[in-house]
């Protein structure tokens, strides 16, 4: 089975890298000049515009799938890449590493304690500071609590 994942994977990479070149693209364009102007010769038919239709349609089928599968390898690729970043960072949350397992709700959760992260943000008065979710709220209470002491 690895022989053919393999094989898959060689002419995914290969039929996605040809498909995004221009040479694809001016294919595509010559096939459908030739079309069109093949319509004369065949009383612009039923069966002419079949066969660009049934043509068409077929490839998208196709490329749908092509591009699904360009697109998660991508994904795959940048979220392992972003991870490393968490990871390897000592000030960011590594509660957000495998962050795209999570529900859709609680993504919504986690989006609101960044909102709330930007408006910590920008009450702060260096706008070079950095935080990550959890020292954000801890830092901000520390501040003001400094200036709340300091006004007294």
């Amino acid at each position: 089975m690895a022989a053919k994942n393999n094989f898959f994977e060689k002419f995914s990479n290969a039929a996605t890298t040809f498909t995004g070149s221009s040479y694809a693209f001016l294919g595509a364009l010559a096939i459908v000049i030739i079309w069109a102007v093949s319509g004369p010769v065949f009383k612009y038919s039923e069966t002419w515009q079949l066969v660009i239709n049934t043509g068409t349609t077929i490839i998208t089928f196709l490329m749908v799938f092509l591009i699904q599968k360009a697109q998660n390898k991508d994904s795959k690729a940048i979220q392992i890449k972003l991870n490393e970043l968490i990871a390897a960072n000592k000030t960011t949350s590594n509660r957000i590493v495998n962050i795209e397992d999570l529900t859709e709700e609680e993504l919504d959760r986690i989006h609101k304690y960044y909102e709330k992260l930007a408006e910590e943000a920008q009450e702060d008065a260096d706008l070079h500071a950095s935080h990550s979710i959890d020292a954000a709220t801890k830092n901000q209470e520390e501040k003001s609590e400094y200036f709340r002491n300091d006004k007294h």
